[in-house]
């Protein structure tokens, strides 16, 4: 891939599996994909780690909306990265913010202190930080392996240029992994702007599931959240036109990648 890494982030095993055939060099495995992603199961830890031949990254998130956590929910998370890491788990995807959005060194490092010498990465709650750069510097302090961040935008390419400025402070002391909102027909431009070396993207169609339409009138889900009847799953084909986009290879446009 010309040197540059391609990260999918996946909601199952069988995304996981389908990012591999496809190309990908590793894998955020998650649950909850329409809440931002959960931590996933450590079943599904240990089966990634059976199939998979690259390295799976396992979020560690205990629940939606926002990135201030109680001391309870600290020590799910605590548990939850030490099973993932006994799981197998290549690395633990998280982060933890105070009130005012600034990183939570304290309870990062509780984290970071249990996975050992796996990989940390720091997820996009770092888009939040009011102070981006005095935010790496910690995460440098911290042992971080990587950052994920959008460039404190909703999508990566619209942050390309914070991205950039975070690639040049980082001076390679800590890993920029731009995701967030990358399509396929924009991921090119967007490693072309900010000089990046890896790229985090989801790679999804839509699947049906027939057997939710037996008894119509029984639901399971509130509201808010997505069709019953419909999931999102990994499409391979479409892996490996985003690993020929990236290599520089002609690919027919049409299809969108998106990164959570």
């Amino acid at each position: 891939m010309c040197g540059i890494e391609l990260e999918i982030c996946c909601g199952s095993v069988d995304d996981a599996v389908a990012a591999q055939q496809g190309g990908a060099n590793r894998v955020e495995l998650c649950s909850a994909m329409f809440l931002g992603g959960l931590t996933p199961s450590m079943g599904a830890i240990l089966e990634a780690k059976s199939r998979l031949r690259i390295p799976v990254m396992a979020m560690v998130r205990p629940r939606p909306s926002g990135f201030c956590y109680s001391g309870i929910e600290t020590e799910v998370m605590a548990r939850d990265a030490e099973s993932a890491v006994k799981a197998g788990a290549d690395g633990i995807v998280f982060g933890i913010l105070k009130e005012d959005g600034t990183i939570d060194s304290q309870r990062c490092r509780r984290i970071r202190d249990r996975i050992g010498d796996r990989q940390a990465v720091f997820h996009r709650a770092f888009d939040l930080t009011p102070d981006p750069f005095r935010a790496l510097d910690e995460l440098i302090g911290l042992g971080f392996t990587r950052v994920l961040t959008s460039g404190q935008q909703s999508a990566a390419p619209q942050g390309a240029d914070l991205i950039k400025r975070l690639i040049d402070h980082a001076r390679g002391r800590i890993e920029i992994l731009p995701g967030g909102g990358i399509r396929l027909r924009t991921v090119k431009e967007l490693i072309e702007k900010t000089g990046c070396t890896q790229v985090h993207m989801t790679a999804f169609h839509e699947r049906y599931d027939a057997s939710s339409t037996a008894r119509p009138e029984v639901t399971f889900n509130g509201r808010s959240l997505p069709s019953e009847s419909c999931y999102e799953e990994t499409d391979q084909g479409l892996v490996r036109r985003i690993v020929s986009e990236v290599a520089g290879r002609n690919v027919a446009d049409g299809t969108t990648a998106s990164a959570v």
